[in-house]
């Protein structure tokens, strides 16, 4: 069931909804292992059951962050990958955020459902669509990374919709299945099953909780 929310301009993006900041390791999809600063914005309207950061769906929760002030806290640390995640990040205008993160020389990775409009510029998209709000179209063409999560065999079909989608306009996409956390032990037997049969399919896996990495 989506969640209505109310995402103010916030100055054209000049100020963001700030979850919370923090430099760790990438745990998920093509990137897992790479040293990364994370931004985390408040707001999603998606509202998946089995979110493991609903504690960012509400933006009301988290004042907005001046821009400046989220990007110092990146440059003071030895990262030179930014993840800009959420909640939804695609909810606020990230032109201004991705052009002065770009002064630095970082590469920034988005994580995103593709829900709302494109905003921003980014090396690296990785496009995790979503049953309840599925994605605009204009992200089938500019995702470097399809990742759907898999919590039922069901979420295959699903899964091979996205991709379809992806290769009617484009052929560099790469492609992850991952399992739901919280269903990891009866889920992961089907995902091993599929990609075995159809190796256009990599696993991807949450590493970081494995390694218990924050």
């Amino acid at each position: 069931m989506n969640v209505k929310r109310t995402y103010p301009s916030l100055e054209g993006g000049r100020l963001l909804p700030l979850v919370e900041s923090f430099y760790t390791i990438q745990g998920e999809g093509f990137h897992t292992g790479k040293p990364a600063f994370f931004i985390r914005l408040g707001g999603c309207d998606v509202g998946c059951r089995w979110c493991d950061s609903k504690e960012s769906w509400d933006p009301d929760r988290f004042p907005p962050v001046e821009i400046e002030t989220i990007v110092s806290q990146a440059a003071a640390t030895p990262a030179r990958a930014i993840v800009i995640t959420g909640g939804e990040p695609m909810n606020y205008p990230l032109d201004m955020l991705c052009n002065m993160l770009k002064e630095y020389g970082l590469e920034i990775f988005l994580e995103t459902s593709g829900s709302s409009p494109m905003s921003g510029h980014f090396d690296w998209i990785c496009l995790s669509p979503k049953r309840n709000k599925p994605p605009k179209e204009e992200f089938f063409s500019v995702a470097d990374e399809l990742k759907v999560i898999v919590e039922t065999p069901a979420d295959f079909e699903w899964a091979e919709e996205n991709r379809r989608k992806i290769l009617e306009v484009q052929s560099s996409c790469l492609f992850y299945l991952q399992p739901e956390w919280s269903r990891m032990k009866t889920v992961a037997p089907y995902i091993i099953d599929y990609v075995k049969e159809h190796p256009e399919w990599n696993i991807s896996i949450q590493a970081h909780k494995f390694l218990h990495i924050p």
